[in-house]
């Protein structure tokens, strides 16, 4: 009939019997996945950093687009410098006004004095 089946009994007397090129394909198979794991694990980790960042500067960006035209992140060292200029220019400028609207009086007058005579 059949034989009786033997079970299999692990002890410090088993050994195991594989080809030594297999055994080494297996190893070098096993490194190459954790590799490609760890590189694939790594990239990742360093893409979400940068969309992060591109997240904050994207922020930023719309902050600093909203505050500038309003005044809010201060002004341009040119800018500061541009309206002190024109604060002198519009003195100067009103300055002139009073002298040509004293002129026009004195004309005026002249004209009238001269008419009278």
């Amino acid at each position: 009939m059949s034989e009786p089946q033997k079970e299999f009994e692990l002890n410090k007397d088993t050994s195991l019997g594989i080809n030594l090129k297999w055994l080494i394909q297996i190893i070098v198979l096993a490194g190459a996945a954790v590799y490609g794991y760890f590189g694939l694990t790594s990239q990742i980790s360093q893409l979400e950093i940068d969309v992060l960042r591109m997240k904050d500067s994207v922020q930023m960006n719309s902050e600093f687009r909203v505050k500038w035209p309003l005044g809010q992140l201060g002004a341009l060292p040119d800018d500061a410098e541009q309206n002190m200029r024109l604060r002198f220019i519009e003195a100067d400028v009103a300055t002139l006004e009073t002298h040509v609207d004293t002129l026009r009086i004195k004309s005026v007058k002249l004209d009238a004095d001269t008419d009278s005579k």
